[in-house]
């Protein structure tokens, strides 16, 4: 080659090296790289790119580099069932939650396997499903004398069903069969199972009712949560159950003491279990027949923590509550696993 010719390759080599630099300086730019860094810092040398692999911007690849990190973490973070704004106390203490509620009732011919019921739910359809709750009554009570209680779970985003005995004498036995056949109607033939999730249920009742819904744990592990009120069972031991159970005693109860009832209830719940004893203050084996802001506060953060398996309600579990004017006594398994 002559040496103009010589002259001409190296004027187009040294312009096409100025272009490159020229563009690897406006990419750093837009990419937040220092202008003076140059592309080559960052990739393989050129032998060992494919040519497509060197047309890709550098911002491009970077881009494409940060979402492939963050999007899982942002899908873990994710959290399906999770209902209703950022829980307070003042909240979770006030007389009825974030969702209006409406109620159905059901006569005894509507009812297949228990007495007469009312269903309580959240009045939207545009959340999702809810999880749902069914609740007995106890020793000679209908479900009145939970109603307070069934709504006010209902308005912080679930389905409940409260119901009749199909005698007001049942035991316990007969009423954990009850309240799973309750949560049966409820996901499967009531107007309402389409906003039921079936996979999320729980089951809640007071004295005999109580006794019940430890049973009905013991008998279906399936079930997410379980809140027995001042519980009475003839049967004092339940390493069979795998749900996790909040036990609600009062230190003033005479009907089913806590130191024959509720104690050895939750002491004979494996450790492996997540579980709780919250004893009241002065309170009486009724405590759960009238509107109480402790049995609410702490039956709902323990519904939508093991049903929604909603970690924003820890805080109120975890660490334990201390002992106050309304709670002597407070066992866990904290920290929640």
């Amino acid at each position: 080659m002559g040496g103009n010719g010589v002259r001409v390759v190296t004027r187009i080599l040294v312009r096409d090296r100025m272009r490159r630099s020229r563009g690897a300086g406006r990419r750093a730019a837009t990419s937040g790289w220092p202008a003076s860094t140059s592309w080559s810092s960052f990739t393989r040398s050129p032998r060992s790119r494919s040519p497509r692999s060197r047309r890709i911007p550098g911002s491009i690849l970077l881009a494409a580099s940060l979402v492939a990190v963050t999007t899982p973490l942002a899908s873990a973070q994710t959290n399906p069932y999770q209902r209703g704004p950022d829980p307070t106390l003042a909240l979770l203490d006030a007389t009825s939650g974030p969702f209006q509620v409406t109620s159905l009732e059901l006569s005894d011919s509507q009812t297949p396997g228990f007495g007469a019921a009312t269903i309580y739910r959240p009045t939207t359809t545009s959340a999702g499903t809810f999880g749902g709750v069914a609740m007995s009554p106890g020793f000679t009570a209908t479900r009145s004398s939970i109603a307070w209680l069934a709504r006010r779970v209902a308005s912080h985003g679930f389905v409940v069903i409260a119901i009749n005995t199909n005698s007001i004498f049942d035991q316990p036995s007969s009423r954990a069969t009850q309240l799973l056949s309750a949560l049966d109607y409820l996901t499967r033939s009531s107007s309402v199972r389409s906003l039921v999730d079936p996979n999320r249920l729980a089951v809640m009742g007071h004295s005999m009712g109580g006794g019940g819904s430890l049973e009905a744990t013991a008998r279906r592990t399936s079930l997410k949560a379980s809140v027995p009120l001042t519980p009475w069972h003839t049967d004092k031991t339940w390493p069979e159950v795998r749900t996790p159970t909040m036990i609600i005693g009062a230190d003033g109860d005479t009907i089913a003491p806590v130191v024959t009832h509720s104690e050895p209830f939750y002491q004979s719940i494996p450790t492996t279990t997540e579980k709780a004893y919250l004893e009241l203050r002065g309170a009486t084996h009724f405590a759960p027949n009238t509107t109480n802001t402790t049995i609410g506060r702490y039956s709902v953060a323990w519904l939508k923590r093991w049903v929604d398996l909603d970690r924003r309600y820890d805080q109120f579990l975890c660490p334990p509550p201390a002992s106050s004017p309304t709670i002597s006594e407070y066992r866990h398994t904290c920290p929640h696993g």
